[in-house]
């Protein structure tokens, strides 16, 4: 995964293996998702183009507690019938797969973002997180020796 050259690019990174749902969709499959992948991201498309983006911290945020007293049907009604498009951030910031990871580093640190759907001529094509910078980052800090020697691998 790491490269010789030092303008590494964010298509050497990106995850690929992304999961997506369509904006008509519910925040339950979005719920689902989240509690049975560990994912935290999911790019929200209508046909081929992405249109949003929900987070982890997105179907939290919007999804009734149990112990605020509404009534289990009331709950599982809103949660089987609240489009994503009410809860998706709109117009995500994303980043073309031949950028530098510097790049994107620097717009994730700049905005404040966990993610980027990495998109080439409109279509998605992967996803570059948080996690991923932090994955490079052990990567090439055990490459340089400036990792201890029982650094476990990633």
């Amino acid at each position: 995964m790491v490269a010789k050259d030092p303008l590494m690019l964010v298509r050497e990174i990106m995850t690929t293996d992304i999961t997506t749902l369509r904006e008509d969709e519910a925040l339950l499959d979005a719920t689902l998702i989240f509690a049975r992948s560990g994912f935290r991201h999911i790019p929200i498309m209508n046909g081929p183009q992405l249109v949003g983006l929900v987070t982890e911290r997105d179907v939290k945020h919007y999804t009734p507690s149990i112990l605020s007293g509404i009534p289990a049907e009331e709950y599982n009604r809103l949660m089987e019938t609240t489009p994503l498009s009410k809860i998706m951030t709109r117009n995500p910031t994303t980043i073309e797969p031949g950028k530098t990871v510097y790049e994107a580093a620097h717009m994730l640190y700049d905005r404040r973002i966990g993610c980027l759907p990495v998109v080439e001529n409109g279509e998605l094509k992967g996803i570059v997180t948080t996690t991923d910078l932090l994955n490079l980052l052990l990567q090439l800090m055990r490459e340089k020796g400036l990792a201890p020697a029982d650094t476990p691998e990633t």
